[in-house]
């Protein structure tokens, strides 16, 4: 059997592509793997903020449409680019394990120490509302295009340190990097609350497809998509799109308690809200939690997000 994958051309993309393909092959040795490599608008518009053209949807409109037009079978995506409202056309059939779910500060120590005025990169309006939560003192810089590129204007000097995924750099090695250890500094929770499903990756495809492309759901992580069910429900009942300032995170316990953190913000970070919750059932644990910040009046606040 041929099983054709549709995947972004960027070498991130398609880093996530080979992991997930590799997987396959351990599924079933007989399965043919096949790349269907595609451009996206959000490639595209590599030098452009999302939100004021379509948000990360952006990123997985183009893989959606060659499913559609039968050119691939399935499609894999960084999760937390999935609007967490989906398309009914669609369904994720698995979610694979989770890679790290942090963000990262790359090219500097700790987010305390960076200098008065220091250029951070980032265009995601989450990390943005974090970092000045904490540093209003620096400057937060817009940096969009390929991981690889973005290091490359840090290498050059046009910041003093970029946000990135840990998860991301795990997936293309640290070579790319080409900095010691100590320039890449780990974000905990208690500075920036990961986006929605950051980490992990997911396997899309037609709904009337599911049936038939079942043996995939054997690639499915059951801790993973109850924590991300948990942050995507959060985010669904918040009203909120994948370029809010808005971050969630869940963490299962040996006793299969779910513990959901969650933030939301201003983009300027003075206003924000961080709270968590636990519970058993992911779904209602997200919109609990998203309720108690409707009670705190934070979608008023996000509303005001340019």
């Amino acid at each position: 059997m041929v099983l054709r994958v549709a995947t972004r051309r960027s070498p991130l993309a398609f880093a996530q592509y080979e992991e997930v393909a590799r997987r396959l092959a351990a599924l079933d040795p007989a399965l043919v793997v096949e790349a269907v490599a595609l451009s996206t608008r959000g490639d595209e518009y590599g030098d452009q903020s999302l939100a004021p053209i379509g948000g990360k949807g952006l990123f997985i409109s183009a893989l959606e449409d060659a499913l559609c037009e039968n050119l691939a079978d399935c499609a894999v995506h960084s999760l937390k680019d999935v609007p967490v409202s989906l398309d009914p056309r669609f369904v994720l059939l698995a979610i694979l394990p989770r890679g790290d779910p942090h963000d990262c500060l790359v090219g500097a120590g700790p987010l305390g120490a960076l200098p008065r005025g220091a250029r951070v990169g980032t265009s995601s309006l989450r990390r943005q509302s974090q970092i000045l939560a904490r540093r209003p003192d620096v400057r937060v810089e817009p940096v969009r295009g390929s991981v690889g590129s973005r290091l490359d204007r840090l290498v050059r000097g046009e910041f003093d340190a970029l946000v990135l995924a840990r998860a991301g750099l795990e997936r293309l090695g640290s070579g790319l990097i080409g900095m010691g250890p100590a320039q890449v500094t780990d974000l905990g929770t208690e500075e920036s609350v990961p986006a929605i499903g950051q980490g992990a990756l997911a396997i899309e495809c037609l709904r009337s497809r599911a049936g038939e492309l079942r043996a995939l759901t054997a690639l499915n992580d059951p801790e993973t998509a109850a924590c991300v069910t948990a942050e995507r429900a959060f985010g669904v009942d918040l009203g909120v799109d994948c370029t809010a300032p808005v971050g969630a995170l869940a963490r299962k316990a040996d006793d299969g308690a779910l513990t959901l953190l969650a933030y939301a913000g201003s983009a300027d970070g003075r206003h924000s809200y961080r709270d968590s919750l636990s519970g058993r059932e992911p779904d209602a644990l997200g919109r609990k939690l998203a309720q108690r910040f409707h009670e705190q009046g934070i979608r008023n606040i996000i509303a005001q997000t340019p």
